[in-house]
């Protein structure tokens, strides 16, 4: 291939942008970022409810060639993180290689020439050599198909798609959901709203994240004294390493960890019977474990009343449960979380001699080291299946898929083949090898987001974060064949 190599990355939040900054540094010049968005951040562009801040401290939510050391609080907000990432592109200069506003519909290999060519919404088409799907796993919100939702005559909108037009003080507010997002704007909704319905379904176990501000003195020192950041960051990863150990190996680890949160939560709560029904039913870490010090304390407002009947229907006035009870309301906002399945989707993505995507993944998605799928050429994704942590910072394991990305990319520019496709013998092993460590995990014992309905676990990673960082570390060619296209399509053998 005498031109660069034209490379395209779907997405601008941190797996995009940290790839690009990997690619560029790498001397690889023809990076183009498609966005469908007008900005760019991702999750933390789309997701500005009240309260929202990340679950893992700043210093290791973070790239590591981009250390920042001015963070207002341990845990910062959604504003600082996005700021955060709108400093680093500009820094680097990716944040002129992004196409706002262009939404991929459709990405199809041509056998023929050895291409990717994009089609977005508006029907115009990009071609590239090399497609990085940078989406994520949480980005389409997921909003339950309730009978009667649209005949609701109030507001109503997702988490995610926050309406700060719309105000809540004095209203009847019901939110639907208790997860992630839900803990973390709901204490600021219940001191706003007149009456606040919290229906949950499933309850969490709760961890304490006090996330006060630095104090000056400490904000000094951890901007002056050398060595303090570097190792706040190794101590926070040993913590969320155990943590895994925890999760994935050693049971009496994760007793003593259920412990912890056993204590805090009895400790919010003293009512024995509001504590039973905010009680978890299920392992402790089987679903995503979540941090506040004030979601349980919120549900105790004399304003607020927690609902764990189920959801009947919804009605024009209101919600309805099964014990046949109507709570009038009016604005509902839904905290149900993303399709963390769709990957994708809806984009169509096809391969070689035409094979759907989602066809492929349809007993469950799966991708060799969550990167390339077989059958796939030049197509790597970013946080794709069995890549997400239970406990951990998701920059670490996007910044090892950057790095790997550009090994293979480097490897095409030394043999000079146009691209190169996992092969499926190596990606079928190595799923049946991780599929068989996460049987040992708490995540099997019960149903949650990180598993399909027939019990495969599609988005957790089974081990430690620096397992991960070494197994992505360089690219194996024994585990590839070379692509050649159509005309010349004699694979090469091994990707020697």
């Amino acid at each position: 291939m005498n031109r660069d190599m034209r490379i395209a990355i779907v997405g601008a939040g941190f797996s995009g942008i940290g790839t690009a900054i990997a690619l560029r540094d790498a001397g690889f010049t023809d990076v183009t970022i498609l966005e469908k968005a007008q900005d760019l951040g991702g999750v933390w562009h789309y997701n500005t409810y009240p309260g929202a801040a990340c679950d893992v401290p700043s210093y290791l939510y973070s790239y590591s060639y981009e250390q920042r050391k001015d963070w207002s609080r341990p845990c910062s907000p959604q504003d600082e993180i996005l700021g955060y990432l709108h400093g680093v592109a500009a820094r680097h200069g990716v944040d002129r290689l992004i196409r706002y506003g262009v939404e991929i519909t459709a990405a199809a290999w041509d056998d023929e020439g050895a291409t990717w060519t994009l089609t977005d919404a508006s029907g115009g088409t990009i071609e590239a050599d090399a497609l990085v799907l940078a989406c994520g796993q949480l980005h389409r919100p997921r909003i339950p198909d309730l009978p009667g939702r649209e005949d609701f005559g109030g507001h109503s909108f997702h988490s995610a798609e926050w309406d700060h037009a719309h105000d809540l003080r004095g209203e009847r507010v019901a939110v639907v959901g208790t997860g992630a997002s839900a803990v973390q704007f709901v204490p600021p909704v219940a001191e706003q709203a007149a009456h606040l319905d919290v229906y949950q379904r499933t309850a969490p176990y709760i961890a304490p994240r006090w996330n006060p501000r630095y104090p000056r003195a400490v904000r000094a020192l951890i901007r002056w004294m050398p060595g303090v950041q570097a190792a706040r960051r190794m101590g926070m990863t040993l913590f969320m390493e155990s943590f895994i150990t925890g999760l994935t190996r050693f049971p009496p680890l994760r007793w003593a960890q259920s412990l912890w949160a056993t204590l805090f939560m009895r400790l919010q709560v003293r009512d024995p019977e509001f504590r039973a029904r905010i009680w978890p039913d299920y392992p402790f870490g089987c679903k995503r474990i979540l941090f506040s010090s004030y979601y349980l304390p919120a549900l105790q407002r004399p304003n607020v009343e927690l609902v764990t009947d189920r959801i009947d229907r919804i009605t024009e006035r209101g919600i309805v449960t099964a014990d046949g009870r109507e709570r009038e309301v009016d604005t509902i906002i839904y905290g149900t979380g993303f399709e963390a399945h769709a990957f994708m989707a809806p984009m169509a993505v096809s391969g070689a001699d035409g094979v759907d995507l989602q066809s492929a993944w349809s007993g469950g998605a799966r991708a060799h080291l969550g990167i390339t799928v077989a059958g796939f050429p030049n197509l790597f994704l970013l946080y794709g299946p069995n890549t997400n942590l239970g406990v951990g910072s998701i920059i670490v394991m996007i910044e090892a898929q950057a790095g790997y990305v550009v090994s293979a990319l480097q490897h095409l520019r030394r043999t000079g083949a146009p691209a190169l496709d996992v092969r499926p013998e190596v990606q079928a092993a190595s799923d049946a090898e991780m599929q068989r460590r996460l049987q040992h995990s708490i995540w099997t014992a019960c149903q949650s987001w990180y598993r399909e309905a027939d019990g495969r676990i599609v988005n957790n990673w089974p081990g430690y974060m620096k397992e991960y960082v070494d197994a992505t570390r360089a690219l194996d060619p024994s585990e590839y064949r070379l692509v050649r296209g159509r005309r010349d399509r004699e694979p090469a053998g091994a990707a020697q």
